[in-house]
């Protein structure tokens, strides 16, 4: 969601002509036939520059904390992701085993052995970083899909934004996730490894998603 704040306000038409992952790169890709995540990075021509990443916090690099990089970290409730990441390895990439949508997945969850590492340590890492790094600004989907003005509020003031209530309410209607879902440049539908045939990379984007799945509490 932070990743389609226009942040350069002087080059608006990036939004509505460059795909979101080449406009944001992530900082661990690697995709042949692709630039380098380093080259995507030194190309950008938005300022400040935007980066991803799903990497827990100790494996960022040092460079971030010495620049005094501004870091907006968002966590999601345990059992949602579980079955998000879970649906997301399974169905839509291309060639991906289907394993990942059994009791496999189920295993490697409660062992702590998945792709980034444990869910537990990750979002217990980057907390415990923020009491220590005034850089962080640390958000919950949760709270983004309950009041999604409030949050947008609470990060232009760590961004030190002087959006104007006009730009905050465009931005507001932009990130609802079904705006998201439909529009070509935040949806992933240019990127070739993802198989659209099978599901959509964006799915639903609610809370509890796991009813059903899981006991709700």
């Amino acid at each position: 969601m932070a990743a389609d704040i226009p942040v350069d306000k002087s080059q608006p038409d990036r939004q509505t002509s460059t795909p979101i992952n080449e406009r944001v790169p992530f900082l661990e890709s690697k995709y042949p036939n692709h630039p380098s995540v380093t080259d995507l990075a030194d190309s950008l021509d938005s300022s400040p520059r935007l980066i991803k990443t799903h990497l827990p916090v100790q494996m960022i690099p040092k460079s971030f904390w010495e620049q005094k990089c501004r870091v907006v970290y968002v966590a999601r409730n345990a059992k949602d992701n579980a079955v998000s990441f879970s649906t997301l390895t399974a169905w839509t990439y291309a060639n991906q085993s289907q394993e990942s949508g059994t009791a496999t997945y189920r295993d490697s969850w409660t062992e702590r052995v998945l792709l980034f590492g444990s869910w537990y340590d990750h979002v217990t890492g980057w907390w415990e970083r923020k009491q220590s790094h005034p850089e962080i600004h640390y958000m919950f989907f949760e709270d983004m899909v309950e009041d999604t003005g409030r949050e947008i509020d609470k990060l232009s003031s760590f961004l030190g934004s002087n959006s104007t209530a006009a730009e905050k309410e465009q931005i507001r209607h932009l990130v609802q996730f079904d705006n998201m879902k439909k529009n070509d440049m935040t949806n992933f539908s240019s990127c070739d490894e993802m198989d659209f045939n099978i599901s959509p990379f964006m799915r639903k984007g609610k809370t509890c998603n796991f009813k059903g799945l899981m006991s709700c509490h």
